[in-house]
């Protein structure tokens, strides 16, 4: 679910991409990796896990997308960060901060989630705005509706 505001405005994102893309990344000051880098992990499972663990999501290029199963086997989607399409006709930027601005609700059989939806620079106003997004689109999942919900608990870590 996108979010009106980013709450991950440090998060560290990878351009899996062709040429076109890499050149695009790189003046973003984009970490990119590009066909014949993914060439050279090859499966390796040590390989892909650090690079997993090494950034919070993926972008690809739609010539690369379909390639990444048969270099990196199931690495990625096992950790569950498997690239977002990115075309050439829309901006890499706007991606970017589309995904930074993205969150993830996973409904298993858990009594308690966490999200993060803002950050210590953002103003009341805007976290506010994100809570009441992110708490409906998740009440709307629900198969009871707001009957699921007990209580609903705001966080606040204000680790740097």
């Amino acid at each position: 679910m996108k979010l009106p505001h980013i709450p991950h405005p440090k998060m560290k994102v990878c351009m899996l991409g062709d040429a076109q893309h890499v050149e695009e990344a790189e003046k973003m000051g984009l970490d990119y990796m590009d066909v014949e880098a993914l060439k050279k992990m090859n499966k390796n499972k040590k390989l892909v896990k650090k690079l997993a663990e090494k950034y919070h999501a993926f972008l690809a290029s739609e010539t690369i997308i379909k390639q990444i199963p048969r270099l990196h086997g199931p690495g990625l989607n096992k950790a569950g960060k498997f690239p977002t399409l990115v075309t050439h006709q829309e901006s890499l930027e706007s991606k970017v901060n589309e995904t930074k601005a993205t969150v993830k609700f996973q409904l298993k059989k858990v009594l308690c989630m966490g999200v993060v939806v803002g950050n210590l620079s953002m103003e009341e106003k805007q976290i506010q705005q994100n809570i009441q997004m992110s708490v409906n689109f998740l009440v709307s999942l629900l198969k009871k509706n707001w009957q699921n919900v007990s209580d609903p608990l705001v966080f606040i870590a204000s680790m740097p």
